[in-house]
């Protein structure tokens, strides 16, 4: 099984709160085939709650993405934070398909929750990815100016927004008279 530093071995813990921390780079990524970071640097802790019946388990992600600019193609560093929260209950088998329960079967010792930091992850990372130099007007790239050189212009002049191939026909209705 891939990602084997993720498996959380509860059936050992006390009942009580255990703290787990994780370092996650591309390399991560890339064990799920995900390439969307030039370069990942976050720190997860998690935090699982041993309850006599059930497990709590929360998560937080800080760090920073490499990733280049959807605009101007340009690399930077785009800050990401992320939060989950997972209930960890016992029944007859196995069952993630709720976003915020996960069940397992009777008798596990380990959960591994690779999966979990990865959507989670995944999903703090905008689906716009802009330069900060781009909307403070700070960053230097010829993309920009390429941009902006072939930005509509805006006409000053106030002219009437007919077309001209209606303004002949128009001719025709005045010249009856």
């Amino acid at each position: 099984m891939k990602n084997k530093e993720f498996d959380i071995p509860f059936s050992g813990l006390k009942q009580g709160k255990h703290h787990f921390e994780y370092q996650i780079d591309n390399t991560f990524f890339d064990s799920f085939d995900y390439d969307e970071f030039n370069a990942s640097d976050i720190a997860v802790v998690a935090v699982l709650e041993k309850m006599s019946t059930m497990m709590e388990l929360t998560m937080q992600a800080t760090g920073s993405v490499h990733v280049n600019c959807d605009i101007t193609n340009e690399p930077f560093d785009q800050p990401v934070a992320g939060n989950l929260k997972l209930v960890v209950k016992f029944g007859e088998a196995f069952n993630d398909e709720d976003d915020e329960i996960l069940v397992l079967p009777h008798g596990e010792h380990q959960f591994n929750i690779a999966q979990y930091v990865f959507e989670m992850l995944a999903l703090a990372v905008p689906s716009k990815r802009i330069h900060p130099g781009v909307a403070d007007g700070t960053l230097d790239s010829e993309v920009l100016r390429k941009l902006e050189e072939l930005q509509p212009k805006e006409n000053n002049e106030q002219k009437d927004d007919t077309d001209p191939r209606w303004d002949a026909l128009r001719n025709l209705l005045t010249d009856k008279k």
